[in-house]
């Protein structure tokens, strides 16, 4: 939401957050292991672990951070900018 707020307002970014958070295609999930793996901004990792605990194929971020993932062999995510994923679902 810190993101969204930056780039909008507090209020478009809390109409944005309450929208994904009451989809009926959001799955809430809680991460039973902290995997780590960002070491430039270790704030990115509870992303990462709800990603994997949740069995996700990719992560949706223009964080350069998150390219870390790129490196790792497991568990494998794939990085997906915005404009990307904006791309893929407009087809």
């Amino acid at each position: 939401m810190e993101i969204l707020e930056q780039k909008t307002n507090a209020w478009f970014a809390e109409v944005i957050v309450n929208a994904i958070v009451n989809n009926e295609n959001t799955v809430r999930v809680s991460p039973s292991f902290f995997f780590n793996l960002i070491q430039a901004d270790p704030d990115d990792n509870k992303f990462v672990d709800c990603a994997v605990c949740g069995n996700a194929e990719y992560i949706v971020s223009n964080d350069s951070h998150f390219q870390a993932l790129n490196d790792i062999d497991w568990p494998k995510l794939q990085l997906v900018t915005i404009q990307e994923y904006v791309k893929d679902i407009d087809k």
